[in-house]
């Protein structure tokens, strides 16, 4: 598997990690390069005490006498050796850092681009704190994996390759002495990655599933309060964050065992490297100059090595986060062609079928139905008949398992999403708005539409009322999904989106199922506005709000019960008027 593959990176990521690897290497040899200075000042010491020619280990006499040099000329050298460290240092850490941060911000842009174009039914099979943790937490133990881990461990790889071919040439025995431990230090670690990485996958788990109580608290902490139940919502997270917390300690000690081994392992080239730079001297085989060259290099070369050793046991958890981002790139997107020229807007539904899950139960069943353009289609039936269902595959929200969906003769699954949704109008019952003006809210139907346009659409819905009462009017900021709104002014400000819009089919789903009368009134007035010489459909449960449509589809169960004219389902006294006849019986009950 390549690089790419193991860490989710896209190919400039790729491309900077090599760079900052073949930086780090340099870096690290120009640091090496100061033992080549002290080798050649210790040599000519030891040629000045004992009267014979300075030497550079095989390479035979040095050819000059460093002491001689001038002062000027050493403290030019050392200038421009600083001179050159500072500029590799300075590439190393920009190729690690600071395009590595850059990388981070394409990866959640990415996965944010890929969530766009995913079908609803990815969002119904993962939890909300899963999705925000692998776009903030697991990019984010990439990003410090290929900033702080890979350059680094890649460098020491090459670092020790060229420093192990340069020292061999010098005395290939005390290169094999000093270098050894490194090799083996890895192979350790990389050997029971097998086993750390289960550990790795149950502690980012256990995290997770902690993130999604506190999530579910918060976001249910009306019901919790309401029903008493704060003590045990809180017994259920403390007892989440302990396991949480004892895997995590297990997965830290078991990876510190690890890690630790390996330095322990590392540090002995330092004494294999003296023990048999003492017997080669012994031996009359090496010099101690040699030898003192060498416990230098290894008591540097080491530092990089044991930085990055102390920071793999990230690599193997970016491994794991990696793994869940790939994931989302392996999901089949809701794509199709951006070209979209249909032949008016009736919406046709051809034999469908449909399950949530592949292989699942089937949810709608062979459903055909044709809702007109120009003309307003309820869909009723008792709760979990697949009303919403259908609403959703016409919008291709979802995608369907067998027949076919059309608006205006073009198959919805052959159009790209974005594409088809131009021409649909959604309100649902449960309004979804942001922390922004009234204005702002409106104007999202339609992307830059104008002030004038956005109020015109705010007073068709009747938002005029209630947006005059507020402190700035529409400048007005409504907290977190419109908290400072009541049902029925959240309402219609998601009519105002609509009318903005102007779309030639409009779903409604339940759109006044829980209002009050009077607000029921005043958004029934506002979608007169919106409905007029559209392809509506109009999801119910109501039944005197679809006594006027022009179309009832009857969906029980699945399947198309019965369709028709309101006036001809009641004559044919089927479920139809069984609903009608319920729901007039129910209102006349008291308490």
């Amino acid at each position: 598997m390549s690089i790419k593959e193991k860490y989710a990176l896209t190919d400039e990521g790729v491309r900077n990690v090599k760079l900052g690897a073949a930086w780090t290497t340099v870096a690290n040899l120009v640091v090496f390069a100061s033992v080549g200075f002290v080798y050649v000042i210790m040599s000519a010491i030891v040629a000045r005490l004992t009267g014979e020619p300075a030497v550079l280990g095989p390479f035979g006499e040095l050819g000059f006498d460093p002491l001689s040099v001038p002062m000027v000329g050493w403290i030019v050298a050392i200038a421009v050796y600083l001179a050159v460290l500072f500029v590799c240092e300075r590439l190393a850490y920009y190729y690690q850092y600071g395009v590595i941060y850059k990388e981070s911000g394409r990866q959640r842009i990415a996965l944010a681009e890929r969530l766009r174009k995913l079908p609803l039914g990815f969002f119904g099979r993962r939890d909300l704190a899963d999705l925000t943790e692998t776009l903030m937490g697991d990019v984010k133990t990439t990003e410090h994996a290929y900033s702080h881990v890979l350059p680094e461990l890649y460098g020491a790889y090459a670092t020790m390759a060229i420093a192990f071919v340069c020292l061999a040439a010098f005395d290939w025995r005390l290169a094999v002495a000093s270098m050894w431990s490194g090799p083996v230090a890895l192979l350790m670690l990389f050997g029971v990655r097998s086993k750390l990485q289960p550990l790795m996958h149950r502690t980012r788990m256990a995290g997770l599933k902690t993130s999604e109580y506190i999530q579910e608290a918060l976001e249910c902490v009306r019901e919790v309060r309401a029903t008493n139940q704060e003590e045990r919502y809180l017994q259920h997270i403390y007892k989440s964050v302990d396991t949480a917390e004892r895997t995590a300690i297990r997965g830290e000690l078991a990876t510190g065992l690890c890690v630790n081994g390996a330095q322990i392992v590392l540090r002995l080239g330092f004494a294999t490297t003296l023990l048999a730079g003492a017997t080669l001297i012994a031996d009359g085989t090496c010099d101690f100059l040699t030898l003192f060259c060498f416990l230098l290099v290894v008591s540097r070369i080491y530092a990089p090595f044991d930085q990055a050793l102390m920071l793999i046991a990230e690599l193997f958890s970016a491994r794991t986060a990696a793994a869940r981002m790939k994931s989302f790139f392996e999901e089949p997107l809701a794509d199709g062609g951006t070209e979209y020229s249909p032949s008016g807007h009736d919406v046709v539904f051809e034999h469908v079928g449909f399950a949530y899950e592949q292989d699942g139960e089937k949810v709608l069943e062979d459903v055909s139905f044709t809702a007109r353009e120009g003309e307003v289609t309820a869909l009723v039936g008792p709760s979990g008949s697949g009303k919403s269902t259908c609403a959703r595959l016409a919008a291709r929200l979802w995608d369907v398992s067998s027949g076919r969906v059309s608006v205006g003769g073009v198959d919805v699954s052959t159009v790209e999403p974005e594409s088809l949704l131009a021409d649909f109008s959604v309100v649902f019952q449960d309004v979804t708005l942001f922390d922004d003006t009234v204005m702002e809210n409106i104007r999202l139907g339609k992307r830059g539409a104008t002030d004038e346009e956005v109020l015109a659409a705010a007073r068709a819905a009747n938002c005029d009322e209630f947006v005059s009462r507020m402190p700035e009017g529409y400048g007005t900021m409504i907290g977190e999904n419109g908290a400072r709104l009541s049902g029925g002014e959240r309402q219609r400000i998601s009519i105002a989106r609509a009318l903005l819009k102007g779309a030639p089919v409009v779903l409604l789903d339940e759109a006044t199922a829980s209002l009050d009368v009077e607000n029921e009134t005043k958004v029934q007035e506002a979608l007169s506005r919106l409905l007029a010489g559209k392809t509506v459909i109009v999801i119910a449960h109501r039944m005197r709000t679809v006594m006027n449509a022009d179309k009832v589809v009857v969906l029980d169960d699945g399947r198309v019960a019965e369709q028709g004219h309101p006036a001809e389902l009641m004559e044919r006294d089927g479920l139809f008027a069984r609903m009608v006849r319920l729901q007039r019986e129910s209102a006349e009950w008291t308490l």
